[in-house]
């Protein structure tokens, strides 16, 4: 009976089917993919193949996220910017199971772009360039199911840029940033700008300049005699026009209430020489102190700029002005002697007849009065007397406010159609 019943168990676990457990499939983690995205006749030192050996096409585009430091003495700027490179690789084998459901691309770490060909761009302008880094370079590799590479970073770069000052301060800076391919020619390579082209942040704003826009994209070939060949090149402009804000604020406006309170001498007489004297003196160093300061904000060039004009000719003014009051002194001064001439001869003559010597003064000629190449004083035809020095402080008191105001209806006006 035993016997039996043994037997039957023993049927029971042979007829029963197994059961067998599910396993899921690894997926195949980001080590694995660079050995089955590139086959094995892939060098990365090899240019992509093209349809009849046609140029390989790079497409580029920037966005800018800040830009500081506008260095007017080593005549540089910095940015901070995001770029991007786009490229067809045909080489690649990029397995369906490394899409994600509904996806066309994913992305890899960046040491998979190292395993990859690269366009070999460089900015020519540029002083350094640099990834932004924290914990790791700010990079990534990007692939599409059409075989197409994208590769995007955060970037820190100083552009060189050839400054000029002439209309200072309303100039207006125009920077270009030139990228080109350092090995391959233009045949071989083919640089255009993607249809983002480049772009500014917004929240992007300076303290001096405003950046104008739309910027201007240039596609262009260059020849390079340095390499000795045509390259494709891409140029953007970046054009940084002055706020004159600042400067009419700290520059424009006191300097000319400065000059304007030098006429103000004009009005004083001769007789309140220290006060007059002071004045002048007064506006002349504060001139000379305020223009001294803000030579110091640009750097020492060869040619005359803008603020120069101004500077030199509202110190002219009040230098005019000083000189106007000298030269008032003086005439003041021989006119004064001459009165006393005319007074003592005629005091002379009245006291003549009375004298106990006539005979004597009959015999000598009259004294004459030395004569000026100019008339100290003249009487009108109604009789009135008009004083040199007098009617030159008047005449002053019109032609200094009028000079100074036809210098400024010719010197604002051609700075401003010379920033535009």
């Amino acid at each position: 009976m035993c016997v039996n019943l043994l037997m039957i168990f023993i049927l029971f676990l042979i007829c029963t089917p197994r059961i067998k457990t599910a396993v899921p499939k690894p997926r195949m983690n980001s080590i694995q993919r660079p050995k089955t995205i590139l086959p094995e006749y892939y060098m990365k030192e090899v240019r992509p193949p093209t349809y009849k050996s046609k140029p390989v096409e790079i497409e580029f585009s920037m966005k800018i996220v800040d830009i500081n430091s506008i260095n007017v003495e080593d005549m540089d700027f910095r940015m901070d910017m995001f770029l991007k490179q786009q490229w067809t690789d045909a080489r690649l084998r990029i397995p369906e199971e490394m899409f994600e459901d509904g996806d066309d691309a994913f992305t890899l770490p960046t040491q998979f772009f190292e395993s990859l060909w690269q366009p070999d761009l460089y900015f020519l302008n540029s002083k350094i360039v640099e990834i932004a880094t924290l914990t790791h370079k700010f990079s990534s590799v990007t692939l599409y199911r059409n075989k197409t590479v994208s590769y995007s970073a955060r970037m820190h770069a100083i552009v060189a840029c050839q400054m000029e000052f002439r209309h200072y301060p309303m100039d207006i800076q125009v920077c270009p940033l030139n990228i080109e391919s350092f090995a391959y020619k233009a045949d071989k390579m083919r640089l255009k700008w993607n249809d983002a082209g480049v772009t500014i942040s917004p929240e992007l704003k300076l303290l001096q300049y405003h950046i104008g826009q739309p910027l201007e994209l240039e596609e262009k070939n260059m020849y390079t005699p340095e390499k000795g060949g045509n390259f494709s090149r891409l140029v953007v402009y970046f054009r940084f026009e002055r706020q004159i804000g600042h400067h009419l604020i700290q520059t424009f406006a006191p300097s000319t209430l400065v000059v304007m309170l030098s006429w103000f001498s004009f009005w004083l007489g001769l007789d309140a020489v220290p006060g007059r004297v002071t004045l002048l003196v007064t506006c002349m160093l504060t001139l000379v102190t305020m223009f001294t300061g803000l030579r110091s904000d640009i750097p020492p060039v060869a040619y005359v700029k803008a603020l120069d004009l101004w500077m030199a000719f509202c110190m002219l003014l009040v230098f005019a002005a000083l000189t106007e009051f000298v030269i008032v002194k003086v005439l003041d001064q021989h006119y004064q002697q001459y009165k006393k001439q005319i007074t003592a001869q005629n005091l002379e003559r009245t006291i003549a007849p009375w004298c106990s010597c006539i005979n004597k003064l009959e015999k000598k000629e009259p004294k004459k009065l030395k004569q000026h190449w100019i008339k100290l004083y003249w009487t009108t035809e109604k009789g009135d007397e008009k004083i040199l020095w007098h009617e030159i402080d008047y005449f002053s008191r019109i032609i200094f406010p009028t000079l100074f105001f036809i210098f400024m209806a010719i010197f604002w006006p051609i700075l401003i159609l010379g920033k535009s």
